[in-house]
């Protein structure tokens, strides 16, 4: 009888044959864009927006017609630790304060005609309190990912991640220390609003969690479920699926950059298919940004998490691709074109 093959196992064998950008696609954009009423490169980084799309989409005429911003929801066991200023009951309340159009990502995708999907991740069972054991066991965090497949399903052609989760700032946090090294507090922000007590409480758990964990952390998805959460979890799969299904990914802030910079460190092309929407105000973002390699569309000094930043990018994509798409040519307006000179 074959030995059966461990869920992380199944996890990393996705990642062998992803689907790569489409070089003719790009230069089908670059060809159009060469012909639009405008010196070339005018346009900046939107001109580079369009051709993300089109490598990634797989076609020569990128559309945006079913943008998602998918938020998941979870519970951190370490909240135990008093490391967030609000406790963790607030992670269901603003759950249903999504679910009844209260909340700043609401406004962003009904302003900007974009879909909104909230997955909640056991909220009742928060995860264990990493400080003391691992936060999920091995088959929990695959199977968390799994679920985070869900998001591409109905033909999204865009896909924003986003999250909620009192104490997830705490465990991002840990996940960049263990990833990139340092003391926690070259990671760490305030992020629901924690004093200097509450920061210190924040910056000691994520040391003990460092030490208790240390021998297994040199594995990504070791990482992820012994110092994350469902949300970072399922997010990653999120990621994964779409970029299986040619679905371009915009990511948010510093916690959905957490599940990005674990696919990053499992293999660097497995998040290729995704553009940063925003630089956060949140710890050291930034700094995980550029380990990436990924330089933010946006920079507003917000920190609110929910995949606002990305909403607001995905608004800056859309007018990218009208741009591309709706602008008149040099021959159908009449316009002349740039004057060659003579030998």
């Amino acid at each position: 009888m074959p030995a059966q093959i461990r869920p992380f196992e199944e996890i990393r064998m996705l990642f062998a044959d992803l689907p790569g950008p489409d070089a003719k696609s790009v230069a089908a954009v670059r060809a159009r864009d060469a012909q639009l009423t405008k010196p070339p490169g005018a346009l900046g980084r939107l001109e580079e927006i369009v051709e993300w799309l089109a490598a990634w989409q797989g076609v020569p005429q990128p559309a945006i017609a079913r943008p998602l911003v998918a938020v998941y929801a979870g519970n951190h066991g370490v909240v135990a630790q008093g490391v967030s200023a609000f406790p963790a009951s607030v992670t269901a309340q603003m759950v249903e304060n999504f679910k009844t159009g209260g909340a700043a990502i609401n406004q962003i995708c009904k302003t900007h005609d974009i879909g909104l999907k909230v997955y909640e991740l056991a909220l009742e069972r928060p995860t264990q309190d990493f400080t003391q054991a691992p936060a999920m066991d091995e088959r929990e965090a695959a199977a968390t990912f799994a679920y985070g497949f869900e998001a591409i399903e109905g033909g999204i052609d865009l896909l924003a991640p986003g999250e909620m989760g009192i104490g997830n700032t705490t465990s991002a946090a840990a996940i960049y220390a263990a990833l990139y090294g340092g003391p926690a507090s070259r990671w760490t922000g305030r992020g629901t609003g924690v004093d200097d007590v509450g920061l210190a409480r924040k910056n000691a758990a994520i040391e003990a969690a460092l030490a208790l964990h240390g021998p297994f952390l040199s594995d990504p998805l070791e990482i992820l479920r012994r110092l994350g959460g469902r949300e970072i979890a399922a997010m990653m799969g999120a990621i994964t699926a779409a970029r299986l299904n040619r679905v371009p990914v915009v990511l948010d802030g510093y916690v959905v950059c957490a599940a990005a910079a674990l696919l990053h460190a499992i293999t660097p092309d497995a998040i290729a298919h995704c553009i940063a929407g925003h630089v956060s105000a949140e710890g050291a973002h930034g700094a995980a940004l550029e380990r990436m390699g990924k330089k933010p569309l946006l920079d507003l000094g917000m920190r609110l998490g929910e995949g606002s930043g990305a909403g607001l990018a995905i608004a800056l994509i859309k007018t990218a691709l009208a741009c591309h798409r709706d602008m008149a040519t040099f021959e159908s307006a009449g316009v002349s074109g740039k004057t060659e000179k003579a030998p």
